[in-house]
């Protein structure tokens, strides 16, 4: 029975099998979501980054454990045929080490995509607790009634940051951008903002102004339904560690570095709130902060 020469061999691959068995089953050691023993969610600062981040050393985890397992799996089962056949077929060995290296030349790349992956959402995550970190200085007793959220969730996307003042509601927005580097070996840290994009030294993006306008309009509308009054709604993108040339800015967003950015909003007035407004603008908003426990809603805007 030649069909048992390509059976038999597969026996060597069982204690394979139960190492990667055990490897999945220790992926779960990654995911460092914890739940209130109380009936309210908890937020921080960058809450939905670091949730990603954990998936993100998950996916390490398992390219890393399970990749030397998968890939030396066709060198074994190779070998197992070696000691069930009469004569080599050294065709059939060059097919197994081909796969062999395919496989290592996978996981590798694997491997290096989690770990930018990672090193980009390390550098989300900071520049997210630093803004978190200056909105914190707005929180006062009640003669001072701000009022800061963190990772809202919209009906598709999250917003990073609502901020709850006397003069209207700020749609706070972060992005990680890495410093440029210039022909002479210094840093390029100076973004120029125009109506529809930011102009960085190498680059040009669109996307967070419009995420941030979305934002605004998302809010907008929604708390013009909750409330039943319009509610002034200001757009503020901010991006830590860079210089930010609004020379040539459309009005209805701010770009601002974050490192002043409390005293900013303070300054700031997009329109009043009356007490009975400001009052039920943040019970809402502490009602939709628990949707965050929703799955689909747990991915941050980007």
């Amino acid at each position: 029975m030649a069909w048992l020469e390509y059976v038999l061999p597969l026996i060597f691959l069982f204690p394979m099998a139960a190492m990667a068995s055990i490897v999945l089953a220790l992926r779960s050691l990654h995911d460092a979501r914890v739940h209130s023993p109380f009936n309210a969610p908890l937020h921080e600062p960058g809450q939905a980054l670091r949730y990603r981040l954990d998936k993100a050393f998950s996916s390490l985890f398992l390219n890393g454990a399970l990749g030397p397992i998968i890939s030396l799996a066709p060198l074994v089962y190779g070998m197992g045929r070696m000691l069930f056949v009469e004569q080599q077929d050294w065709v059939e060995w060059a097919l197994y080490g081909l796969l062999s290296t395919l496989l290592v030349l996978t996981f590798s790349l694997l491997l290096v995509r989690d770990y930018q992956r990672i090193r980009r959402l390390k550098l989300g995550l900071a520049c997210e607790l630093a803004v978190g970190q200056e909105l914190k200085r707005l929180v006062r007793p009640d003669a001072h009634p701000y009022y800061v959220f963190h990772d809202v969730p919209t009906d598709s996307f999250t917003i990073d940051h609502v901020v709850v003042t006397p003069h209207g509601v700020f749609v706070v927005e972060t992005r990680a951008r890495t410093l440029a580097i210039g022909t002479d070996g210094n840093e390029l840290n100076t973004v120029a903002v125009e109506r529809e994009r930011l102009r960085f030294p190498h680059w040009q993006e669109r996307r967070p102004l419009h995420k941030t306008r979305q934002g605004v309009s998302w809010l907008t509308h929604w708390l013009e339904r909750r409330c039943g009054v319009a509610v002034p709604v200001k757009g503020v993108l901010v991006l830590p560690g860079w210089k930010i040339d609004n020379s040539e800015a459309a009005p209805d967003i701010l770009v601002v570095s974050g490192d002043t950015l409390a005293k900013q909003l303070t300054e700031l007035t997009p329109g009043p709130l009356n007490d009975a407004i400001h009052d039920k603008v943040i019970n809402v908003l502490l009602e939709r902060a628990k949707l965050m426990e929703l799955k689909h809603l747990s991915q941050p805007s980007v």
